[in-house]
């Protein structure tokens, strides 16, 4: 099988020296992930990652075009069945929006990085947030 790629922002902001990271709840299972999706044709990674954030947690901000890393998970659905290799790109955060798409399909929150990293079920993506510290 194939491995398909996808692309995820990981979502930050600093308060009083404090790093957090936003994490979203998944709308099949409720766990708490990163926005992720599948990189638009003819669109760079880190730009569909941004799109994704702004999709899925209503946030947008500046993002690094260089990936901080990959973490993979098993996907689980008729149209993508089997693993998925995610690219990470960080997100500064500089607005949260009060509506955006997908509001009433995902619950959003913000961690310290140490809750966030153990919040996430994928042990690579927790590894690449605990470098965050």
């Amino acid at each position: 099988m194939r491995l398909q790629k996808q692309v995820a922002a990981l979502p930050l902001r600093r308060i009083n020296g404090v790093t957090e990271v936003l994490l979203v709840t998944s709308r099949d299972t409720g766990r708490w992930i990163i926005p992720k999706g599948w990189q638009h044709k003819g669109r760079k990674g880190h730009k569909s990652a941004a799109r994704e954030a702004k999709e899925e947690a209503g946030v947008k901000g500046k993002i690094e075009q260089r990936s901080i890393g990959s973490y993979s998970y098993i996907k689980r659905e008729r149209s993508a069945d089997g693993p998925i290799d995610v690219n990470v790109y960080l997100l500064s955060v500089r607005k949260e929006f009060k509506r955006w798409p997908e509001k009433e399909q995902r619950q959003r929150a913000w961690f310290a990085v140490e809750s966030a990293a153990s919040e996430v079920q994928e042990p690579e993506l927790s590894s690449i947030i605990s470098s965050l510290a």
